[in-house]
């Protein structure tokens, strides 16, 4: 329901009672967060704003997620060069739409509830302000049902919840719109790259899917760590804000880790060469987006704790894309059980809807069991403690290589459950331990 289109025929003067600092808040948060695009459906009108330029944006926006149910964010410069392009912003705007866009990419996102509230109350006044003066005329006709059902109309008005409903026949326009755009490369994919195309094409979303959970499983000392950390690099340089929790591995090591595969140089000599290391990253990072990492000792972080920093890095304008955690097995639950395998199916369950949450990719990391680690291929039955790990995944690769390949620098990943794509067999990689580049090239696939 249109939610402040009760009574058309009596129209309100337009304009938010917020001043314009206010207003900016809302179209940053249109433009860069989706959970605030959803739960603010149907309440913003670009009529309502002061600024012209930021009208413009917010239409843009509000458009973008009616047909992909998604903020801009990850492909905002794409999405207004097409509404230039197709004229849907006027050409004296451009200008000011290019600052305000550029201004407000730098706007902290804070009290995304306290914005939500009060466009949910300034939306409930102006639907009732509405209902009220349609029904003085009704009073008269003693039309009492008509006046009943504007009052409730208006009285529904307000945020919508965290659950987001989809209608499936309505949609349908959408999402061949959007397989369209795809087909044609008028819009690209939102998966988070994995850094090898062959192996992108492999998962649904052409990456890694946002709201998601992807999982790595493998035996003590099988590249967990090191796949995790190199995924996270890779994301980072192709413009994806990136953070990765460690859970095991400090974050100096971590960072000498990936300073050897930015570089292209086995890590035991980047001690030896700083200003050529130092050099390679500069280069890499002008085209990189953010890489955060957080470091905490071995059952110590909780999803909540991720959560919070989330929340603190978001309160400064960064909203992560991937989102690594390495890996879940050395996390606490919320709530600790006597039972292991409970703890770590909540564990794996809080990740996934974290993931969910912040509409970002969630990756971590599993052991595998005794069996596992003997077996020439690890698959799903031999993942440690608690099936329910498995269940709760969207896509599970296990990592495994016998000493001839890791001195070749070969491993087989067994796609070994998939909720969206086939699984069940093997991908055969290059990469390069020496200098902490886990996946270079796909070798080949084969049947298992």
């Amino acid at each position: 329901m249109p939610a402040l289109a009760l009574v058309p025929e009596e129209p309100v003067e337009p304009g938010y009672d917020f001043g314009e600092s206010f207003q900016s808040k809302i179209v940053a948060f249109l433009m860069l967060d989706t959970k605030f695009a959803q739960r603010t459906e149907g309440l913003i009108d670009p009529l309502y704003f002061t600024s012209a330029s930021d009208a413009a944006i917010v239409s843009v926006c509000l458009k973008h997620y009616a047909t992909y149910k998604e903020a801009p964010r990850s492909t905002l410069a794409h999405v207004f060069k097409k509404a230039f392009d197709t004229k849907q912003i006027r050409a004296d705007l451009k200008a000011d739409v290019r600052d305000t866009l550029r201004k407000y990419m730098k706007n902290p996102l804070e009290d995304r509830e306290v914005v939500i509230d009060e466009i949910s109350d300034f939306a409930k006044n102006r639907a009732m302000e509405r209902a009220i003066m349609a029904s003085a005329e009704l009073v008269g006709k003693k039309d009492y049902a008509k006046i009943r059902k504007l009052m409730d109309e208006a009285l529904r008005v307000g945020s919508a919840s965290d659950a987001v409903s989809y209608d499936y026949w309505k949609e349908a326009s959408n999402r061949t719109t959007l397989r369209k755009e795809l087909l044609s490369g008028v819009k690209v994919r939102d998966g988070i790259t994995t850094g090898v195309d062959d192996f992108d094409k492999l998962l649904y979303h052409h990456g890694w899917g946002r709201k998601e959970l992807a999982v790595l499983m493998g035996a003590p000392k099988a590249g967990k760590s090191l796949a995790l950390a190199d995924f996270a690099k890779v994301a980072s340089m192709a413009g994806k804000n990136v953070i990765l929790f460690s859970c095991e591995v400090s974050a100096r090591i971590i960072a000498d880790r990936v300073d050897a595969s930015v570089s292209d140089m086995m890590i035991k000599i980047i001690g030896d060469n700083p200003i050529a290391v130092q050099a390679a990253v500069d280069a890499a990072a002008k085209q990189s987006g953010a890489f955060a990492i957080e470091e905490y000792a071995s059952g110590s972080l909780k999803a909540s704790e991720i959560r919070r920093v989330l929340d603190r890095f978001r309160s400064t304008g960064t909203i992560f894309d991937l989102i690594v955690v390495d890996y879940g097995d050395l996390m606490a639950p919320e709530r600790h059980s006597d039972e292991l395998r409970e703890n770590l199916r909540t564990i794996f369950i809080d990740l996934r809807a974290i993931a969910f949450e912040n509409n970002a990719a969630m990756l971590t990391a599993t052991q595998t069991n005794r069996e596992g680690a003997k077996s020439a291929i690890s698959k799903m039955t031999d993942v440690a403690e608690d099936f329910n790990k498995i269940r709760t995944a969207d896509v599970v690769i296990s990592i495994n290589s016998t000493d001839a390949e890791r001195l070749a620098g070969e491993t087989r990943l067994f796609f070994a459950a998939s909720r969206n794509t086939e699984s069940g067999y093997v991908l055969r990689i290059k990469g390069d331990r020496a200098k902490m580049q886990f996946l270079n090239k796909v070798i080949g696939k084969e049947a298992f």
